[in-house]
């Protein structure tokens, strides 16, 4: 709710508060006085675009200040804390301050943000009805919304939201699990395509040093046989002269012989057994591996082809023969972890989403097209109320993609008269009968109290007598689920204010001066007086004091 509506130097206007309250507020005061100004003022601080010809002659600059409440501080709290704002004894404070030369500022909770977050803000609390200002229920968007509050559907969309973000999250599931699958399956090839790679030339574990040795030994083959030959001739001798095995056996003989004279000689006998014996051995050895050291390209070609089976494996995943056996055992393990799992639970489960969101769709749309027949009947009775006899409000539900909202695109048109096409509702009437038609939309949707504030200019234009009675009595029908604000030349509406605020102008030292007071008692009789005949004569007053007890308001 607005509270106050403080301007200085804007316009005429030098310093005037607008204190306000619940229920039905009118301005009212001699056309010139500044009731504009108010307006224009209301409109910068909902964040309009500034013009510095706004700003008083003669003054720096022209500010205006808004003092907003709510039943809840929780949601006014919500837009002052983001800015680093806070709330002043419960009420967020919003100023716009507009300097002759130079940017303008916006201002919530003592804190500077931009003009866009008062305009975000005013959206949600305040709507201005009057010649290009029918904010409200222009957009689609606002008017499935009106739609809906007016069935009372916010649980039901809400279900559908739901079921469409789930219907959404599955369906991004699903397209995860292909992408995965995609992956996994390329993952999969690769790890087959290297094990077979592996299994195919089968290493074993050291088979790369034993082929290495092997290879040096067979391109050395005649290097071997000739060591291997002259070590084995050392050992054994020849015909010509004993090796060194015989005569190991000989000295052995000798000393063994004198070892009953001497127990060290013996002792040595021994020593040189034990070395004759191992000397043997190799020169046996050395036998049997020189009948083997026969060249053979054949198997050299075998060992030069195992060693380059080897080699591309270790290029390919060693680069050691152990980390080509390690890959393998690992490659294993991962194709075992790789199971596609099944998509049929996630289409299961879309189906079943689908369907749901199906269900919940059509009984939207349904309810919406029930509701939209008694919208229509509901503000057509209003609109005769209100002087436009003959007008009648469409609301078409008409079938669009599925969206977070559902499958309707709920779009409202007006027929000004009888047999008049109807048209979109903002293009479809004048400025003064759009805004008894918003008038009547907003009756029509008003269902329970909050802090919204309606702002209602030229809605009286064009009417008097009786339906002026009714504009009014419409009016203080609104006030009783919002705050209304409402600028007005008839007395007629004035008479239902809760509040009665009169706008003047007076000249001082040649500088005009608007200035806004509220009137209660005989000054709100005189102004009703002035309203009704452009004087305060008694009859006019006698009229006046009629009129505030015809519509049942105290003076």
């Amino acid at each position: 709710m607005l509270e106050e509506l403080r301007l200085r130097n804007v316009g005429v206007i030098e310093d005037a508060a607008l204190v306000l309250g619940p229920g039905l507020s009118v301005l009212t005061g001699e056309t010139g006085a500044g009731k504009t100004m108010v307006l224009t003022g209301l409109g910068l601080l909902m964040g309009r675009r500034p013009d510095p010809r706004l700003v008083r002659h003669g003054s720096a600059q022209g500010e205006v200040e808004g003092v907003l409440t709510a039943r809840d501080e929780t949601g006014l709290r919500a837009w002052a804390e983001p800015a680093g704002g806070v709330l002043d004894d419960g009420a967020l404070l919003v100023s716009r301050v507009v300097p002759a030369s130079g940017r303008a500022r916006a201002y919530l909770g003592g804190r500077s943000v931009p003009a866009a977050t008062l305009a975000e803000l005013a959206d949600t609390l305040i709507t201005v009805h009057g010649q290009a200002d029918q904010q409200r229920l222009r957009s689609p968007a606002h008017q499935r919304a009106a739609l809906d509050g007016f069935a009372g559907l916010d649980d039901h969309v809400q279900r559908y939201r739901s079921a469409f973000d789930r219907v959404g999250r599955l369906e991004a599931e699903l397209r995860d699990w292909e992408d995965a699958a995609r992956r996994v399956a390329v993952e999969r090839d690769r790890l087959r395509e290297g094990l077979a790679a592996i299994e195919e030339v089968d290493p074993q574990p050291g088979e790369d040093d034993d082929l290495r040795q092997r290879s040096e030994r067979l391109t050395n083959i005649e290097e071997l046989r000739t060591a291997v030959e002259g070590a084995y001739a050392v050992l054994t001798g020849d015909e010509l002269q004993a090796g060194v095995v015989d005569r190991l056996e000989t000295a052995r003989h000798l000393l063994d012989a004198t070892a009953r004279f001497d127990a060290e000689l013996g002792e040595w006998a021994g020593v040189i057994d034990q070395a004759n014996q191992l000397l043997s051995q190799v020169a046996t050895d050395l036998g049997i591996q020189r009948d083997t050291l026969d060249a053979d390209p054949r198997l050299l070609e075998e060992v030069h082809a195992r060693r380059a089976s080897l080699t591309a494996l270790t290029r390919r995943f060693g680069p050691t023969l152990d980390d080509v056996l390690a890959w393998a055992s690992a490659a294993r393990g991962r194709l075992a972890e790789l199971d596609e799992g099944s998509r049929d639970a996630l289409e299961s489960a879309l189906d079943g989403a689908r369907g749901e969101l199906d269900e919940l769709a059509t009984e939207l749309t349904d309810r919406r097209r029930t509701a939209a027949r008694d919208l229509e009947r509901r503000v057509t009775v209003e609109l005769g109320r209100l002087a436009l006899a003959g007008a009648h409000l469409e609301v078409r539900v008409a079938p669009t993609e599925p969206g977070p909202y559902g499958r309707d695109d709920v779009v409202m048109l007006l027929a000004p008269h009888r047999n008049v096409l109807a048209l979109p509702l903002a293009s479809s009437a004048s400025g003064g009968e759009l805004s008894r038609i918003m008038l009547a939309l907003e009756v029509s949707l008003a269902a329970r109290p909050d802090d919204h504030t309606f702002v209602f200019d030229e809605v009286d234009a064009g009417i008097g007598g009786g339906a002026a009675i009714e504009v009014g009595r419409r009016l203080k029908e609104l006030s009783r689920h919002h705050q209304v604000i409402v600028v007005t030349h008839l007395a007629q509406v004035a008479a239902f204010a809760d509040h009665h605020l009169v706008v003047t102008k007076t000249a001082a030292d040649g500088a005009p001066s608007t200035r806004v007071e509220r009137v209660t008692g005989i000054a709100r009789e005189r102004e009703l007086a002035r309203m009704l005949a452009g004087d305060v004569s008694e009859t006019a007053l006698r009229h006046a004091a009629e009129l505030l007890r015809r519509v049942g308001v105290g003076a």
